[in-house]
């Protein structure tokens, strides 16, 4: 079953045509991975998705009922994690959680325990100060709580590891494989290794079209390329391999690894056939 399905999906703004009447569907349990590049497109559709936005053309579905702008009742089953997620910063983990279960319309027990549940899944249990004093990676963490309070069927998650150092995103990823089954994610990102490492399937968007779409698994076998992830004990030495590949004409055709990414003492390597 399909949890979101798009059917010819079209928007424009102005002479600007960012949507050409998309298709894509989203199946129940599933990490979706949509790529773009920044501008492409991404989060028109997910506003769309959500209501906030009036199409030129075509449908969604969410769990099967159709998606009208303005009248948001497939919301109930939508969770939403914006690139940037807004928070009261004077408030405090529990509190905050409070204030969102409370606007869910849940009673004061089911809030305590979806809020103790939720925090120890993204490790914020034991954090008592203020909001605005979190690091952007706790933040983005608090987002995914929030955005899981009412228990949606549906998780949209605008580009949530995008401005994050290596662990922030790698504590994100974890946060979104362990809610796999459970809940459906839609993962909007321009990173191709977070996709690879946590989706089933993607769509990539591209001058207004979906121009592949496809199982991960798939897209492996018929563009598969030899290639090894190495972890290190210490990030020195993930700089010692990759200085050892240069001198001797080794060096990777692709490294998905940035130079900040080598601090997570990671090297994601593609070699030549």
């Amino acid at each position: 079953m399909a949890v979101l399905s798009i059917k010819r999906l079209s928007k424009s703004f102005g002479t600007n045509k960012v949507l050409d009447e998309i298709s894509f569907d989203v199946p129940e349990g599933s990490i979706f991975g949509f790529i773009g590049a920044n501008g492409a497109g991404k989060t028109t559709t997910m506003k769309m998705i959500l209501g906030l936005l009036p199409s030129d053309g075509g449908d969604i579905f969410v769990c099967g009922e159709r998606v009208s702008f303005g009248a948001t009742k497939t919301n109930r089953h939508i969770g939403y994690l914006p690139d940037v997620p807004e928070f009261y910063g004077y408030m405090r983990p529990k509190e905050y959680m409070r204030l969102c279960g409370e606007i869910a319309g849940l009673d004061s027990r089911e809030i305590d325990r979806r809020t103790s549940m939720l925090l120890e899944m993204v490790g914020l249990a034991e954090v008592n100060k203020k909001i605005k004093s979190f690091s952007r990676g706790m933040k983005q963490r608090l987002g995914v709580a929030q955005a899981l309070i009412n228990e949606p069927k549906l998780l949209i998650c605008d580009e949530p590891t995008s401005a994050l150092d290596p662990i922030g995103r790698k504590e994100i990823l974890d946060i979104l494989k362990q809610i796999k089954g459970k809940t459906t994610v839609v993962f909007s990102t321009h990173i191709l290794s977070d996709v690879e490492r946590i989706c089933d399937r993607l769509a990539v968007l591209h001058n207004g079209k979906i121009v592949l779409e496809s199982a991960i698994k798939d897209l492996k076998l018929e563009r598969k390329s030899r290639s090894v992830e190495l972890e290190f004990e210490h990030d020195v030495d993930a700089q010692e391999v990759m200085r050892i590949l240069s001198e001797n004409d080794l060096a990777p055709i692709r490294c998905e690894a940035s130079d900040a990414d080598i601090s997570l003492e990671s090297l994601y390597l593609e070699v030549a056939k």
